[in-house]
C-alpha cells in the first residue's frame, strides 16, 4: 500500500513539473524584468539577412528599451521553424514573412502581422554562373535542384509560385534545404543545387565573386510585380491573435519601436545603417555589406503599413500551389492576418 501511495505521489509530482514547464512556455503570459518592463522573445528568420535588418537595428538603436519593453532576439534561419516556435509558445513573436499568417489560418491557426515592414520579398533567384545559359527562366526549373532555406519556408512558397507561373508542377523539380550565407554558396558551387532563392548579403557575395547571376530580382517593386503579378508583403512582425488581444499595450510598444526604426532608415544612408549594426554583420568586407544594404533597403516601408492589394495577391499566389490554402481560400479572412492599428497609433503619437 505504501508503495502504491509513493508511486501515486511520484506521478502527481511529475505531472505538476510538466504543467509548470508548459506554463513557462505559454506565450500568453509575459514575464517582467526587475524594472517592471515586459520581456518579449522574438524569433527572427535570419538575423544576418538584410531583409530582417530592422529587428537588430531597433535593438542597436535602443528602440525597444526606449519604447518600454525588453526584447530578446533569437536567430532561426528558417521561417518555417520560427513559425513552429511561435505556435509552440517558445516565443511571443516572429520577424518573418507575412505569408505564414495566411498559410497558418488555412491550418486553423490565428496569426496576425502587427507591423508590415516590407510589401515586397527582397528575395532573389540566383543561378550558378556555369548554368546561367541553361536556366533562363522559371520554365527551366523543371528537373533542377532548387535551393531554399527549408521546406515550408517563404523561399519554398515563392519558388513553387514562380515555377507554377511557367507551368512547372511542384513535383517536377527538387527543393533542397540549403539555408543561407555560406551553406547556400557552397551548395551552388559544389552542384548541390542548380539555382536557388536567397537574400542579401548572400546575393552581393555571389555577384561580387562572379559565382552567381541574378535570375529574378524581387528586391524592387517592379521586379516583384514582374515575377509575381503584384506586390507580395514580406518582412513583418507577426504574433498570435491571443497575445495581441491580451497584451495590446505591449504590442503597441513593439510597433512604436519598429516604426521608429523604419522612419530612421528612410532618413539615413546605407553607410550610416551599416555603422549602426554590429560589426560582425559586415565581417571583413564592410564595402560589400554596405552594397548589400543599398541594393535591398528600398524594399522597406517607412510607416509599417500593409498594402491591402499586396495581401490579396499573396493569397492568390499561395492558392496557386498550396492545396491547403486553395481548399480553404473561401474561409480565409485577410483582415485577420494583419492589422494597422498599432502602426497608425505609433504614427499619430510621433506627430
Amino acid at each position: 500500500m505504501n508503495r502504491g501511495y509513493r508511486a501515486a505521489g511520484l506521478a502527481v509530482a511529475v505531472l505538476l513539473a510538466v504543467l509548470s514547464l508548459v506554463g513557462c512556455r505559454d506565450s500568453r503570459t509575459l514575464s517582467l524584468g526587475d524594472d517592471g518592463k515586459p520581456t518579449i522573445k522574438l524569433m527572427v528568420g535570419g538575423l544576418e539577412k538584410v531583409i530582417y535588418l530592422p529587428a537588430m537595428l531597433t535593438q542597436q538603436l535602443d528602440g525597444f528599451n526606449r519604447a518600454g519593453v525588453h526584447v530578446e532576439l533569437l536567430n532561426q534561419p528558417s521561417g518555417a521553424n520560427a513559425e513552429t516556435a511561435l505556435i509552440s509558445g517558445d516565443v511571443q513573436g516572429v520577424v518573418g514573412f507575412y505569408d505564414h499568417t495566411i498559410d497558418l489560418q488555412a491550418k486553423d491557426q490565428c496569426i496576425t502581422s502587427v507591423v508590415q515592414m516590407a510589401n515586397i520579398p527582397g528575395e532573389v533567384i540566383m543561378v550558378g554562373t556555369g548554368k546561367a545559359d541553361q536556366i533562363r527562366g522559371s520554365a527551366d526549373f523543371r528537373g533542377r535542384k532548387m535551393g531554399i532555406t527549408s521546406l515550408g519556408s517563404s523561399t519554398d512558397f515563392l519558388t513553387k509560385a514562380l515555377a507554377g507561373k511557367a507551368g512547372v508542377a511542384t513535383d517536377e523539380f527538387t527543393p533542397v534545404k540549403v539555408g543561407a550565407g555560406q551553406t547556400f554558396i557552397a551548395s551552388l558551387n559544389n552542384g548541390g543545387i542548380d539555382a536557388g532563392m536567397t537574400t542579401d548579403p548572400t546575393v552581393a557575395q555571389l555577384v561580387a565573386s562572379g559565382q552567381g547571376k541574378v535570375l529574378y530580382d524581387m528586391r524592387t517593386e517592379r521586379g516583384t510585380r514582374d515575377a509575381l503579378g503584384g506586390l507580395y508583403p514580406a518582412t513583418s512582425l507577426y504574433m498570435s491573435c491571443s497575445v495581441v488581444e491580451r497584451y495590446p499595450e505591449v504590442v503597441q510598444q513593439l510597433a512604436t519601436a519598429l516604426v521608429g526604426t523604419l522612419g530612421w532608415m528612410s532618413q539615413h544612408t546605407p553607410e550610416q545603417i551599416a555603422d549602426a549594426m554590429p560589426p560582425s554583420f559586415a565581417g571583413a568586407d564592410r564595402a560589400l555589406y554596405v552594397a548589400s544594404i543599398r541594393d535591398s533597403v528600398g524594399m522597406f516601408n517607412a510607416d509599417g503599413r500593409m498594402d491591402p492589394g499586396g495581401a490579396a495577391n499573396a493569397l492568390t499566389v499561395l492558392s496557386s500551389f498550396s492545396k491547403n490554402v486553395r481548399a480553404h481560400r473561401s474561409m480565409i479572412d485577410l483582415n485577420r492576418t494583419y492589422t494597422s492599428r498599432f502602426v497608425d497609433a505609433a504614427a499619430a503619437a510621433a506627430k
